[in-house]
């Protein structure tokens, strides 16, 4: 059974960092693009950023660009999305997903069960 695992997530400070990890079994990575997505409550699930399967391309929502940087490491089979200067509004549960490139969940195949992220003071 492919599992997606994310992990990384939890309080922090405005201002402050966190860096999440989407580790795979069962499913090769460097495949597939990899999305980031999040979740506030009441609000629907949003792309965050994505990365091609051939590293070539990697998209960010507008309200993250510039503080969060995704990559991977494809020995390590795992994907990870570095968020700096975090604000309040970034508070969510957030997901990673494999398939198509893209910042629209459609594209997505597998999921991941979620981390928590909780931006406050």
């Amino acid at each position: 059974q492919v599992q997606l695992a994310e992990s990384g997530g939890g309080l922090v400070q405005p201002g402050g960092s966190l860096r999440l990890s989407c580790a795979a079994s069962r499913l090769t990575l460097d495949y597939y693009s990899i999305g980031w997505f999040r979740q506030a409550p009441g609000k629907e699930r949003e792309g965050v950023s994505s990365i091609s399967s051939s590293d070539d391309y990697t998209y960010y929502a507008e309200s993250v660009k510039g503080r969060f940087t995704i990559s991977r490491d494809n020995a390590k089979n795992t994907v990870y999305l570095q968020m700096n200067s975090l604000r309040p509004e970034d508070t969510g549960v957030y997901y990673c997903a494999a398939g198509r490139f893209s910042l629209s969940p459609n594209f997505y195949n597998y999921w991941g069960q979620g981390t928590q992220v909780t931006v406050s003071s």
